[in-house]
């Protein structure tokens, strides 16, 4: 049982990173679509370490440079783990939606792997806002809050595209036999367990922080912008692609991130400035 469920967490590792697993474990994993399709589950696990990767960063880089510098380090980390993999959807996305009247031109221009005007803006935008975002955390002096911003943002926000994924069509016709378990749709039980991964590290903050509960009131603004992003597609061209899941898992990062900032300034002081 623990072996099966490792495969499944090494399979989503391998699937949304850039990190190579060693040779034997990657032979121990190996794959077939339904490990694929049961690795969903795990995608939150795979969002927390990426994100505690980029909050490493952080903190090593806020020891000797300045915090504007430390954030646009470990969001460079995060990225370079994933490949870009979801920034791409992103901008794929507004590229479709934005230069598409039809269901049909929008599928096509989503399928074009070239960048267009609408992309670009997207994407800078986006990134602009989650740096923005980051830095004011960071200059107002609460470094561990910033580490655990990027370590809860980027897990729940895969929730989010998990309930995409939970609750939308698949509407590609041009399936590749890559992500084809994908599209086949994931179960009631794996979303409920990607929604307690997700989750799970708010208990912990709560837990160790003075009104830290306060922060896990951001999984409802995630929680939103999922719903909204569904709503949207489901519209739009009546259902998700692979692209939508990276705009899903982006747009909810950032509304975290909003959350987050926005309870900081808000209240006059970050939920967990001080410890419990």
């Amino acid at each position: 049982m623990i072996a099966s469920e490792l495969k499944l967490l090494f399979t989503a590792w391998v699937f949304f990173t850039r990190v190579p697993l060693p040779a034997r474990l990657s032979a121990w994993v190996g794959y077939s679509p339904d490990m694929l399709r049961g690795s969903a589950r795990y995608f939150p696990a795979v969002g927390l370490a990426i994100g505690l990767c980029g909050a490493l960063v952080y903190l090593a880089a806020r020891s000797f440079l300045p915090p504007m510098v430390a954030v646009v380090l470990s969001m460079m980390a995060t990225v370079v783990m994933t490949g870009a993999f979801h920034e791409d959807g992103f901008a794929d996305s507004c590229d479709g939606f934005g230069g598409g009247y039809t269901r049909a031109r929008v599928m096509e221009i989503m399928a074009d792997s070239r960048v267009g005007a609408f992309g670009a803006i997207g994407i800078t935008l986006m990134l602009l806002a989650k740096f923005a975002c980051l830095t004011s955390l960071a200059e107002a002096g609460q470094a561990e809050q910033v580490a655990w911003v990027l370590v809860l943002g980027h897990g729940a926000s895969r929730a989010g595209s998990v309930g995409l994924m939970r609750f939308l069509a698949y509407v590609r016709a041009d399936t590749g036999p890559k992500a084809k378990p994908l599209a086949d749709g994931i179960s009631g039980g794996a979303f409920a367990v990607s929604l307690m991964l997700a989750a799970a590290p708010f208990a912990a903050f709560a837990q160790l922080y003075e009104d830290g509960w306060l922060l896990g009131l951001g999984l409802l603004p995630v929680a939103l912008a999922a719903l909204l992003a569904g709503a949207y597609f489901r519209k739009r061209i009546g259902g998700y692609t692979g692209d939508c899941l990276g705009a899903a898992q982006q747009v909810c990062e950032l509304a975290f991130y909003l959350f987050a900032c926005g309870l900081a300034f808000g209240l006059g002081a970050p939920a967990g400035a001080s410890a419990g």
